[in-house]
């Protein structure tokens, strides 16, 4: 569903900043971040003071109304007034990109995680692949982002105890197959190569067969 976007300026020769004696930067920045925001599939409705005074009149849109009623309270210190759908996201000042953005931005659109807790989930998936490179540059971001240090240690921790758990597991299993306990497998597969090599060794007996 395309998010709606309604301008009312302060009466002005025109919209852009570029007209007249003197360019007016926080109009220029602001027309660039609208056409930003039509290129994302923003519908934008755009209203000047001076030039369509019937759209600053109260008919039976709410968004008339509101602004009607502003300018009333207010004067023309209200303008300029953006709404996003219908409710006012800025009124006396121009909004930010940023302001745009997170207003325009639908829930189902928005990333579930945020960059902090992002960066921490991938860098556990780079414990449990292995990857040094990818541990290396999602840590400089996490640093880039004022992750707090034990943040990312216990990010690690966990990844790790994750990523140690079906090897315990399969160890578990061959301990079972071989009648033996885990510890008693893993004590004795640094013990068995050398006693296969002293029995290799051994003198024979003399003794008769």
């Amino acid at each position: 569903m395309t998010i709606e976007l309604q301008v009312f300026d302060p009466p002005m020769c025109c919209p852009t900043g570029v007209c007249g004696p003197a360019v007016d930067p926080a109009l220029a920045i602001f027309a660039a971040d609208l056409a930003w925001l039509e290129g994302r599939g923003a519908a934008i409705q755009r209203h000047n003071l001076a030039q369509e005074p019937q759209a600053f009149a109260a008919q039976a849109f709410a968004a008339q109304a509101m602004v009607q009623e502003l300018l009333e309270r207010q004067g023309e210190e209200a303008l300029p007034l953006i709404l996003v759908e219908g409710e006012i996201l800025s009124s006396g000042r121009y909004p930010s990109r940023q302001e745009l953005a997170d207003r325009t931005t639908r829930a189902d659109d928005r990333p579930a995680l945020d960059p902090a807790t992002s960066e921490l989930v991938v860098l556990g998936a780079a414990i449990g692949a292995n990857c040094e490179p990818c541990l290396k540059f999602h840590y400089d971001q996490s640093r880039r982002l004022g992750i707090p240090p034990d943040s990312v240690v216990a990010a690690v921790r966990l990844a790790q105890q994750v990523k140690d758990a079906p090897a315990r597991s399969m160890i578990e299993l061959a301990a079972r197959l071989l009648s033996m306990t885990p510890d008693e497998l893993l004590g004795s597969s640094a013990a068995a190569p050398a006693a296969a090599g002293s029995r290799a060794h051994a003198p024979v007996s003399s003794g008769s067969v």
